[in-house]
């Protein structure tokens, strides 16, 4: 019999920690999970009726939604610019940063503003049909959280300390990406 020598195993890299506060971690996932659930709760109606789903859609500024798209990940990739400068210590580039990310989250407000004011002022609305119910409450969910980010952003660029300006860019990234899950279910597919 061979004699075996027991080694221990290598200790456990330690994991890096979340970047931010668990409570925002906890607000974001949560966040992720109702949105998750009205996007699936909206593709499942869909079924229902994939026509009228389809007719309505195409009464959506789908051009618009682009754009909004831009801004969104363009202001998000000014929110992590931030982020790093507030590492470095970097106090005016962070409060310039935040300003253009807030900016550009004001542009979307504006951009989706505009196309609540055509669609109203063609008649249409949260009982026009299913899908309006369903866009009103999702995009204009989303828009209120855009509003918040940008007083976030606020907040944060006025006190200028890394962990908030981390946690914040971390806010603006779950409403980018919530975006990015928006824009296919809402704007693309038939």
């Amino acid at each position: 019999m061979q004699d075996q020598t027991l080694v221990a195993p290598p200790p456990e890299a330690e994991a890096p920690p979340l970047p931010g506060d668990l409570m925002m971690w906890i607000l974001i996932i949560s966040e992720l999970l109702v949105f998750g659930a009205g996007l699936a709760a909206m593709m499942a109606v869909r079924l229902s009726d994939p026509a009228g789903f389809a007719a309505a859609q195409d009464l959506l500024h789908r051009g618009a939604a682009g754009l909004n798209t831009l801004v969104l990940v363009t202001s998000g990739l000014l929110a992590a610019l931030a982020t790093r400068a507030a590492f470095e210590g970097r106090a005016a580039r962070v409060r310039l940063l935040l300003a253009g990310a807030a900016a550009l989250g004001l542009v979307f407000l504006i951009v989706k503003g505009s196309e609540f004011r055509d669609l109203a002022s063609a008649g249409i609305s949260t009982e026009s049909h299913a899908f309006f119910t369903f866009y009103y409450l999702l995009t204009g969910f989303h828009a209120a959280h855009v509003a918040a980010g940008i007083l976030l952003f606020a907040v944060v660029g006025w006190r200028c300390w890394p962990a908030g300006v981390e946690m914040a860019a971390a806010f603006w990234h779950m409403v980018d990406l919530v975006w990015v899950l928006i824009l296919p279910v809402v704007y693309l597919l038939s």
